[in-house]
């Protein structure tokens, strides 16, 4: 008889199924399905801050623009989720084999989700420092604390980048991804920056 195979929706779960998932040791989610919920989470407050804009500015074409892209930002970051629970499977069943070699193939692919995440903070960053100077004062409140979400999603989506390289034997891969992240992250960190200083 062939093993019943469950799949697991952690995208559709609520704020206490997902957690309590989380938190369970033999849990398929892992920190990068709770960096894509992070990143969502800044979206949505992006997007919360740009609709107060919208309806004080009066139709403004470029705050609609953000609006639509920051929902469409936290509807990826939502399907990323799942992705990342995908993306992982290869590395998994490659540790269980125990071949050293597969491990290997399965190195980049086990993070690209989580550097996709990294990626794609950085407009929902770019966004929130437009945002951050035609807020009104009342609502700034709502920039920088997206701006600490989407940085949170990034520190962790990082951490999960380098733990996979880390495993890599080649040396210059192992450079080279932590070279690009320290960059991105340098790059991030500055857009964060520029935020909290127009508070």
């Amino acid at each position: 008889m062939a093993e019943k195979i469950i799949i697991e929706v952690f995208k559709e779960k609520k704020a206490e199924d997902f957690t309590t998932a989380l938190s369970a040791s033999d849990c398929r989610a892992n920190a990068g399905c709770a960096a894509a919920y992070t990143a969502a989470m800044a979206a949505a407050l992006t997007k919360r801050a740009a609709s107060i804009c919208a309806e004080r500015e009066g139709g403004s074409e470029r705050l609609e623009y953000l609006v639509k892209n920051s929902e469409i930002l936290r509807s990826y970051m939502v399907h990323l989720i799942d992705e990342d629970v995908k993306s992982k499977r290869p590395y998994q069943r490659a540790r269980k084999e125990g071949n050293p070699d597969k491990i290997e193939a399965c190195l980049q692919t086990a993070g690209c989700i989580d550097a996709e995440i990294i990626n794609m903070m950085k407009p929902c960053l770019e966004f929130l420092e437009e945002l951050s100077t035609i807020c009104p004062a009342e609502q700034k409140h709502l920039i920088v604390e997206a701006a600490e979400l989407a940085m949170c999603a990034c520190r962790v989506a990082q951490s999960v980048v380098l733990f996979y390289a880390d495993q890599s034997s080649d040396e210059t891969y192992r450079f080279v991804t932590h070279r690009e992240n320290e960059i991105f992250l340098a790059e991030r960190e500055k857009l964060y920056e520029s935020i909290c200083a127009k508070q």
